[in-house]
């Protein structure tokens, strides 16, 4: 449970709900609307068990009404939501575009159905024109299938159907109105990729026939491209997209007080023991009359007891996981006041997890637990906890990681575009700003920002 996200948290506690009778969620906790999903009614926990309004028993019939009420703002809902898929708009963009019978169906789908998530077609036509003859029973002829591969080429976004990346970036520019850096850039993409690609600008420069400030805006047209033009219509994508972080905690700091407030987040309800179960322990722990009755009372208390017990058990498990991430959020927060001051990562100075455990008693292995993949809501945004733990470069230093990282980042920003600087050069310029770093460790620190090396950087 401490390592839960609050959603799986929350879908746990539904779970266990429904499964223990013993098990209620606290009237003084319920919300005045069913929406926060923990205050069902008895009648709508049973409408829940019926996929479909015609399976309901004709008892229930009175109850028909509403769950096709709500069946059909699930629908409208989810119709909104799904969209397309790249298949599907690659056929729709063939339907509008050209005319297609049922065997040239079966040939663009198979081409549609080849496309990876960014919708390049890596895979030979003619390796397609044997699956096609397995799966379909037929030969499909060579030039339809190319026919409907340059058709797929055109369709939007620009880019599909390409082959590979310089491929892709071509079929961008030719959908582009004429000037004199398309031009440029069609040139550079087509016969000069290689120097494009590991940025040898000056020898670039030399093999085209124009001037500096031209060669300037060809480049900036090309960055303007999508490496990537079916990225965004990709299922996996959208969802991976549409999936937002959900804060565990809120920790807020209040410079007026100098004071922290910090929020255990989440639709969590306060759970009791269901009142039934409580009054039967005693009642059910009575000698009674011997032979079959006595056995079936003994069964029923039996049954009683261990569901009491499961409840009692799940119940001090939420406290116990809430008391426990409350005492490691405060400790953080106190270790790492400076960066709730100021929002900046450059003050998050070097912690561990052994700092963390010398204030609140815990484990380590309880902390790393209990912090690994959970967020923080500031008043600067939303943080993973285990941002807040990083080593020292050395034992003697008492410099983060995120300092030298920032230092680093501002010594790379400021450079000299035409005459970039080596990780040897990086690493005199850290020690002079006074951080004694291992040059062997400056192209992890460098990596770690996303900064290609020096010769990558280069510019015009």
């Amino acid at each position: 449970m401490l390592e839960m996200s609050v959603p799986e948290l929350e879908d746990a506690i539904r779970r266990e709900i429904d499964e223990n009778p013993a098990l209620e969620v606290s009237e003084q906790s319920l919300p005045d609307s069913d929406d926060r999903g923990f205050g069902e009614s008895a009648e709508q926990l049973q409408l829940a068990d019926y996929s479909d309004a015609d399976d309901i028993p004709d008892a229930m019939r009175g109850f028909r009404s509403a769950l096709q009420a709500a069946d059909n703002t699930d629908a409208g809902t989810l119709a909104v939501e799904e969209g397309h898929s790249l298949i599907d708009v690659v056929m729709l963009g063939l339907a509008s575009e050209c005319s297609m019978d049922e065997r040239d169906e079966k040939i663009a789908r198979h081409l549609a159905g080849n496309l990876d998530s960014n919708g390049y077609l890596r895979r030979p036509l003619s390796v397609i024109a044997d699956d096609i003859a397995i799966a379909e029973g037929f030969e499909p002829d060579e030039n339809r299938i190319n026919e409907l591969f340059e058709a797929i080429r055109h369709l939007d976004p620009p880019g599909i159907g390409a082959v590979d990346l310089r491929d892709c970036l071509l079929l961008q520019i030719e959908r582009l109105p004429e000037s004199k850096e398309r031009d440029v850039a069609d040139e550079i993409l087509r016969d000069n990729f290689d120097l494009f690609s590991h940025r040898h600008f000056d020898r670039l420069l030399a093999a085209l026939d124009t001037d500096k400030e031209t060669l300037g805006e060809a480049l900036d047209l090309i960055r303007t491209l999508n490496p990537k033009p079916a990225s965004a219509l990709d299922p996996g994508v959208s969802a991976d997209r549409a999936r937002h972080i959900t804060p565990d905690a809120s920790v807020e700091y209040n410079p007026e007080y100098d004071r922290f407030t910090i929020t255990l987040l989440g639709n969590i309800p306060e759970l009791t023991i269901e009142s039934s179960f409580v009054a039967g322990l005693p009642e059910n722990n009575k000698e009674t009359e011997s032979g079959s009755a006595r056995q079936r009372k003994n069964a029923a208390f039996a049954f009683v007891r261990k569901r009491y017990d499961d409840a009692n058990a799940f119940i001090q498990l939420l406290k116990m996981r809430s008391s426990t991430l409350l005492s490691i959020i405060t400790a953080i927060a106190g270790l790492q006041k400076p960066f709730f001051v100021s929002g900046e990562k450059a003050d998050i100075r070097p912690m561990v997890l052994r700092d963390v455990a010398e204030i609140t008693g815990l484990d380590q292995s309880v902390i790393s637990r209990a912090t690994s993949g959970k967020y923080i809501s500031t008043n600067y945004g939303i943080f993973p906890l285990k941002l807040f733990f990083n080593e020292r470069p050395d034992a003697a230093s008492d410099v983060s990681s995120h300092q030298i990282l920032h230092a680093l980042g501002q010594i790379i920003e400021h450079e000299d575009k035409h005459n970039p600087l080596s990780d040897r050069e990086l690493g005199d310029r850290l020690e002079a700003a006074g951080f004694n770093i291992a040059r062997r460790t400056i192209a992890k620190y460098r990596e770690k920002l996303g900064i290609p090396v020096a010769r990558l950087r280069k510019g015009l």
